[in-house]
C-alpha cells in the first residue's frame, strides 16, 4: 500500500471507524534507521492501534527497527513476507522470503527479544514454484517457532519474474481455503485473511474459518465502507459521523497540515472515494482533482466539493 496508507489516509480512515487496526506503508530497515525518522514514523495519537509494516532481512536491522518503533508508540510491528516488487527483491526481502523461513524466523526471534510490542508476518500463500500447501505449512510452522503468533495471509500466491506487483494482485487464483486449513491445521496461532474482500459483510462472513480479515485497496478506494466494521466485526456502536460529518471533523486537520506545509492535494488524494456510489460522487472527485494542486488551495476546495455532492 506505498503511497496509500500514509499517516494522513489513516486520520482520515480513523474517522471512519474507532476499532479497525490499522497499518503503515512498508517501511524499509535502510529508511527506519537512516532516514528522515520525524517524516516516516510520526503520527497523531488518533490513529491508534496502529501497526508499522517493515521490509527487511538482516536480523539486528530488523530489531533495531522494531525498537525505534516501539519507542514512536506503534501498537505492533509487522514484517511484509509478501511483497513481489522487483525493487523489494533487489532488497531482499519481501514474497522472496518465502524461500527462507529460516531467515525470518531469526528476524522474527531478534525483534521479539527487542520489544514487548507484537511482532506479527505478513505473507503469501505461496511464491513462485514453492507453492504447494505443505511449503505454506512449513513456512508458518518454523516462523512461529520463533514467537510469531500472527500471520497476516494473502491468499494468492507470488510470482517474482513475469508478473507486476498490480498483477501479482489480481491474476493468481485466490485460495481462501488454503487460509482457513491453515487456522484448521495452527489452531493455536492467529490466522489473518487477506484478498479479494470486497465489503465488510463478506469479511464478517469469513469469520468463522479464520481471526481475522484484511481489507487493503477496496477500503483505500472505497473508505466509506469501513463505516460498518465497528458494528459488524467489533459489536459496538457505529461511528455516527455522515460523510459530510467526516469531511468537516477532518477540516481542522486539514488546517494545521496546511499551516505546516503539507499541500491540500497530498490529503485530498486520499478522500476521492469517500462518496463511491453517491449521486454527486464524479463531481465531489472532479472538483478535488482540478482545485486541490492551486498553490493557494486551502478547506474551502474541501468545502465546496463536498456541497457539489449535496447538490450533485
Amino acid at each position: 500500500m506505498l503511497d496509500c496508507t500514509d499517516r494522513l489516509f489513516r486520520y482520515f480512515a480513523r474517522l471512519i471507524s474507532r476499532r479497525t487496526l490499522l497499518y503503515s506503508e512498508m517501511l524499509t530497515t535502510g529508511a527506519i534507521l537512516r532516514g528522515e525518522q520525524e517524516r516516516l514514523l510520526r503520527f497523531d495519537p488518533l490513529e491508534r492501534p496502529l501497526a508499522l509494516q517493515v521490509g527487511g532481512s538482516e536480523p539486528a536491522e530488523m530489531a533495531k527497527s522494531a525498537r525505534i518503533a516501539e519507542s514512536w508508540g506503534y501498537d505492533e510491528v509487522n514484517v511484509n513476507v509478501g511483497c513481489p516488487s522487483e525493487r523489494v527483491q533487489s532488497g531482499r526481502f519481501g514474497a522472496c522470503l518465502m524461500a527462507e523461513p529460516r531467515r525470518v524466523a531469526q528476524c522474527v526471534a531478534e525483534m521479539r527479544a527487542a520489544v514487548r510490542i507484537p511482532v506479527t508476518v505478513k505473507t503469501r500463500i505461496g511464491v513462485d514454484q514453492r507453492d504447494r500447501y505443505e511449503d505454506l505449512a512449513e513456512f508458518v510452522e518454523v516462523v512461529a517457532t520463533a514467537g510469531c503468533h500472527t500471520f497476516i495471509v494473502h491468499a494468492r500466491k507470488a510470482w517474482l519474474a513475469g508478473l507486476s506487483p498490480k498483477e501479482n494482485r489480481e491474476v493468481p487464483p485466490l485460495r481462501h481455503d488454503r487460509v482457513q486449513r491453515l487456522k484448521q491445521d495452527f489452531p493455536h496461532l492467529e490466522i489473518v485473511l487477506n484478498g479479494g474482500i470486497s465489503s465488510v459483510e463478506q469479511a464478517a462472513g469469513l469469520l468463522s474459518g479464520v481471526d481475522g480479515v484484511m481489507i487493503g485497496r477496496e477500503a483505500y478506494h472505497n473508505p466509506w465502507m469501513l463505516a460498518e466494521a465497528d458494528a459488524l466485526i467489533f459489536g459496538e456502536p457505529p461511528v455516527t459521523l455522515s460523510r459530510q460529518g467526516v469531511i468537516e471533523a477532518l477540516l481542522p486537520f486539514v488546517e494545521q497540515e496546511l499551516a505546516a506545509g503539507t499541500p491540500l492535494h497530498r490529503i485530498t488524494r486520499h478522500l476521492l472515494g469517500l462518496f463511491q456510489g453517491v449521486p454527486g460522487a464524479r463531481a465531489w472527485r472532479r472538483h478535488l482533482s482540478e482545485q486541490a494542486y492551486r498553490p493557494e488551495a486551502g478547506i474551502e476546495v474541501l468545502r465546496a466539493a463536498a456541497h457539489r455532492v449535496r447538490t450533485g
